[in-house]
């Protein structure tokens, strides 16, 4: 049996910061893709801490060592850029019943948009399922550690934009 089907997925996110909770869904979404983009949101309506190019570099870095994973950046609609890409499936991770009440609603939509995508909601470990980036930005704010919940390299850059 192939280790993966040769299809494309995409995860979109604001990842502001990127957490070990998206990295945890983006290894699972690699193992079952033979492609996987990170598209990190470009919405003008919402206010982030790192700008557009740091959570590029954030994400680029924490995910280096997954070869089918290509981080980029989508200013539109989630579903039109699965069309551009060519993407089979528009993963999501949902961590409890809030995330699945919000996302089967836009899951829908984007079916009744586009019905050849598909949306896969995947599980995180269950040591990530109370874990967001606004707590990760909160904790981070009050210069606690939070190395235990992001990659290495995104816990520096939230020092250094903190200024600790």
């Amino acid at each position: 049996m192939e280790e993966n089907i040769s299809k494309i997925a995409i995860y979109p996110g604001t990842f502001d910061p990127i957490t070990n909770g998206h990295v945890d869904v983006i290894e699972r979404a690699a193992d079952l893709f033979g492609k996987v983009y990170v598209v990190i949101a470009v919405n003008s309506q919402k206010s982030t801490l790192f700008s557009e190019e740091e959570r590029l570099v954030m994400a680029r870095e924490s995910l280096k060592d997954l070869p089918n994973v290509e981080v980029i950046t989508y200013q539109g609609l989630t579903v039109e850029c699965a069309i551009e890409l060519n993407a089979a499936a528009i993963v999501r991770g949902i961590r409890a019943i809030s995330d699945y009440e919000y996302e089967l609603q836009i899951a829908l939509m984007n079916r009744k948009l586009a019905p050849n995508v598909h949306t896969v909601f995947l599980l995180p470990n269950e040591k990530y399922t109370y874990l967001n980036s606004s707590i990760i930005r909160e904790i981070g704010r009050y210069d606690h550690d939070v190395s235990e919940f992001v990659p290495v390299f995104v816990a520096e850059k939230l020092k250094e934009k903190y200024g600790f």
